[in-house]
């Protein structure tokens, strides 16, 4: 169980981290190049999402073999696991997004 919540909890914090970082800094770069920042750390944040989730997950594809061949296999404990760590990496991304969205309100 403790294998478990610390790699979860790792997923979301990379996937938040990830997010949130990327956009803060095609935020401060916008400056730079004389656009909107607000716009373009929601644009950023929308965008980033999705490849926030593959990266805080592994980055490839291994998670979903690893649900493949164990579902194929008849273990649902493992594929339920693969499963959480993908949600928790969702929640991540989406949490840092909505932080982005409330701090950029009214910018678009």
């Amino acid at each position: 169980m403790s294998y478990f919540l610390s790699k979860a909890g790792l997923d979301f914090f990379i996937a938040f981290g990830i997010v949130l970082g990327g956009s803060m800094l095609a935020g401060g770069g916008s400056v730079f190049m004389a656009l909107p920042p607000a716009t373009v750390m929601l644009d950023t944040a929308l965008r980033l999402k999705i490849w926030a989730i593959v990266a805080a997950i592994g980055g490839s594809v291994d998670p979903v073999r690893v649900i493949e061949s164990n579902f194929t296999a008849g273990q649902l404990s493992p594929v339920a696991q693969q499963i959480a760590f993908i949600i928790f990496a969702f929640l991540g991304a989406h949490m840092a997004t909505e932080l982005v969205k409330l701090v950029c309100k009214g910018a678009s």
